[in-house]
């Protein structure tokens, strides 16, 4: 799969899935699903030609480990994991899928913390929250040369335009009025 560019819709509800499956964007980020829900979900995405890159931390009724990272990748099958926890990037990469590190910029010692960790595993993206900081993203990606997809608490236009122009590849978002 390439690196993601543009909007990233980002679906928590139905409703919202819908609306990305019609929307003119070729990638959907799947937050907060059931394991029940989800093989469905990135089947008909596929069969809508819409790349599934799912939040592996937020499938609820699956482990966060080795053994729920296998049975995703073999049974459910999406183009790309987005996950806080370095192991289960690691596990991405190993198993040859795009890995996006989410981190969150809290504070420098944070920062610090996220810079070691992604310098490590080499994710194919990182994704930076929250997006509403173009300076930092605009800093982090000269120091670290990897991908940035900004996220969390965009809900403007111009927010879009200032992520994108501080570096980012892409934006993600929940905010349907954006997509």
């Amino acid at each position: 799969m390439n690196l993601p560019s543009g909007i990233l819709p980002a679906v928590r509800t139905m409703k919202d899935f819908d609306k990305a499956l019609g929307s003119k964007h070729d990638v959907i980020v799947l937050l907060e699903t059931r394991l029940s829900q989800l093989k469905n979900l990135v089947a008909y995405a596929h069969r809508s030609d819409k790349k599934v890159i799912i939040h592996f931390d937020l499938i609820q009724g699956l482990k966060t480990d080795e053994y729920g990272m296998e049975y995703v990748l073999r049974e459910i099958k999406p183009d790309g994991i987005i996950s806080t926890r370095g192991y289960v990037i690691e596990l991405a990469k190993k198993n040859q899928i795009m890995a996006i590190q989410r981190m969150f910029l809290l504070d420098s010692l944070a920062l610090e913390h996220n810079q070691t960790l992604i310098e490590r595993i080499k994710p194919d993206c990182i994704e930076v929250l929250p997006g509403l900081i173009p300076s930092f993203i605009e800093n982090l990606s000269q120091r670290i040369g990897t991908p940035i997809i900004a996220g969390g608490l965009i809900t403007e236009g111009k927010e879009v335009e200032e992520a994108l122009n501080a570096g980012a590849i892409a934006v993600s978002t929940s905010k349907t009025a954006l997509w």
